[in-house]
């Protein structure tokens, strides 16, 4: 990637780190576990600020979750909350990443029990995270409330998956995230099970007409 020579041949390492991250995000959502894990073990190099590595090791368990590895996606998360704890030590160092999320290990584990084939789990912990959220973090909430609703959709809870994606959708439209639209697509898939629900038949045409929208 582009960005992560730019940053090295100026010597930033902290952003050449962070933008490991980044394209560990990008084979994420095109469901590549091993080069997501790959990537986001670059990134954790001990030269590297804490926070760098904390993110990196989030990304780590995401991609490890993707891969169905319960155990070292717990290992990943457990590092990641070490490691993000450090920076409040009172560095000056600037913050790199989102602001938005009071416990990102919180929110990245609930992400994580998604892909682990734990919906329900997932559902009441990104309950508890996006409770946390301020509504103007309109990226935020839509990014996490669109995996909610696919958690409560995978748990069965189809009634109220629709009514979590409802007003999301305007979000949706105005953030055009490739996270989120990939997200949006496989809730589409798991609604069109259940199109005998009056809600699902509600929420169906323009579910799909955001869901085929590209990102890139």
């Amino acid at each position: 990637m582009r960005s992560i020579d730019l940053a090295a041949a100026s010597g930033d390492q902290a952003l050449a780190g962070y933008a490991l991250v980044r394209r560990a995000l990008v084979t994420l959502y095109r469901d590549d576990a091993e080069q997501t894990i790959a990537l986001a073990r670059r990134a954790q190099g001990g030269t590297l600020p804490p926070r760098i590595r904390g993110l990196a090791a989030q990304r780590e368990a995401q991609g490890h979750a993707l891969a169905g590895d319960r155990h070292a996606c717990q290992r990943a998360l457990e590092r990641a909350r070490t490691l993000l704890a450090r920076q409040d030590d009172g560095s000056e160092e600037p913050v790199i990443g989102t602001m938005h999320l009071p416990d990102s290990v919180g929110m990245v584990t609930g992400w994580c029990l998604v892909d682990l084939g734990r919906p329900r789990e997932a559902s009441e912990e990104l309950d508890r995270q996006l409770a946390l959220v301020g509504q103007e973090a309109v990226r935020t909430q839509v990014r996490y409330g669109v995996r909610r609703a696919l958690a409560y959709a995978s748990a069965g809870e189809i009634d109220h998956a629709c009514a979590l994606t409802t007003p999301l959708l305007d979000g949706v439209a105005a953030v055009r995230s490739a996270t989120v639209t990939t997200d949006l697509r496989r809730l589409a898939r798991v609604l069109a099970r259940h199109s005998d629900h009056p809600s699902v038949r509600q929420l169906g045409p323009r579910l799909g007409t955001l869901s085929r929208l590209s990102t890139f």
